[in-house]
């Protein structure tokens, strides 16, 4: 039987409601879990290095083994904090004081000179002003970590980010295997090396693994110089916030590097304690396989999407920037005083 026009008439049409689909929580398979332990085990062990550990970790992100990407990516950054707070071990406070000193100049003119130059290429070749502050912060301080406090604080979209991050993760990698090839072609000295690690390549990890196989002195160099650069981090944020927010959403606010604090206070611990000294090797040796772990989880964070993001005017700015920022310091730090 048909119901009638009037017998419907005035009653509102009853809507079931859809519902809702809870996320999908399936694991990855177990071949997948499997393969990925058994590559962070082998990338750990003293035949690894830090570039192979770097390309292994790509290369298993390329051919789309991998999984675990939020878990993979909190490990790293937390292991990295976790490496440098470990490297305060090895140097007590009077030979951090010398080597920060003497890296102060270089660290603040490579920074200042790195931004008025990346933000000039950016207008030069028409990045945008979003991306390029992005790649300029990345570049003049600390990689990853600069690009994703500055990002917050002017609000850049998420796609932004990953154009910059993509096109800094990229050079860092070509940084970590040619920069001790170049430093061994020119003959610089440990300390030499350490301080140009320092200042030329973006992130910490990276400057822990190539100034690691250089030599111990060129590791504890390096890392000092690169703090004295991360410590911008919070000034670069809050300076880009105020002058340079995009009108988009205002996520947290930058963080300040804490564990820049922790690095002190094993410095001075081990000032308190100098019979620490006779553990500097085994120190040096958990922070250079901690870095190699945190180097492979950074590897396995690439994806194909993030690499076909990247326009060719944000990695020409990138790779000209690092450029004029590799070689002009790599100048300084040659014609300084032994």
């Amino acid at each position: 039987m048909i119901d009638s026009p009037d017998s419907t008439r005035g009653t509102a049409p009853v809507v079931t409601p859809t519902p809702k689909t809870a996320p999908s929580t399936t694991p990855p398979p177990m071949w997948v879990t499997g393969l990925l332990l058994a590559s962070l085990a082998a990338v750990a062990g003293p035949w690894s290095r830090p570039d192979i550990a770097l390309v292994c970790g790509i290369a298993l992100a390329l051919l789309g083994v991998s999984a675990y990407a939020e878990e993979t990516k909190s490990i790293s950054k937390w292991l990295i904090q976790a490496c440098v707070v470990i490297l305060g071990l090895r140097l007590d406070l009077s030979m951090l004081a010398g080597s920060a000193l003497a890296g102060l100049a270089l660290a603040v003119g490579t920074i200042f000179g790195a931004i008025a130059v990346g933000m000039l290429l950016g207008r030069l070749l028409g990045t945008g002003r979003e991306i390029s502050t992005l790649i300029t912060s990345g570049t003049a301080i600390c990689g990853g970590s600069a690009i994703a406090a500055v990002g917050t604080s002017i609000g850049a979209s998420a796609s932004s980010m990953a154009v910059a991050t993509g096109a800094i993760f990229l050079l860092n990698a070509v940084g970590l295997w040619t920069l001790p090839a170049i430093g061994h072609a020119l003959g610089l000295s440990d300390v030499q090396f350490g301080q140009w690690a320092g200042v030329a390549l973006h992130d910490i990890a990276s400057v822990g693994g190539a100034s690691k196989e250089y030599g111990p002195t060129a590791f504890d160099t390096a890392n000092v110089v690169k703090l004295t650069r991360v410590i911008w981090i919070t000034p670069m944020a809050l300076l880009a916030g105020r002058f340079l927010h995009s009108g988009g959403a205002i996520g947290e606010k930058s963080p300040f590097p804490w564990f820049v604090v922790g690095f002190l206070a094993a410095s001075g611990l081990r000032t308190l304690f100098p019979q620490i000294e006779s553990q500097k090797a085994q120190l040096a040796s958990i922070s250079g396989i901690g870095f190699q772990i945190a180097l492979f989880l950074i590897g396995l964070g690439l994806s194909r999407d993030a690499l076909r993001k990247v326009g060719w005017r944000a990695i020409v700015q990138a790779t000209l920037l690092w450029i004029i920022l590799a070689g002009s310091s790599l100048a300084v730090i040659r014609s300084m005083p032994a």
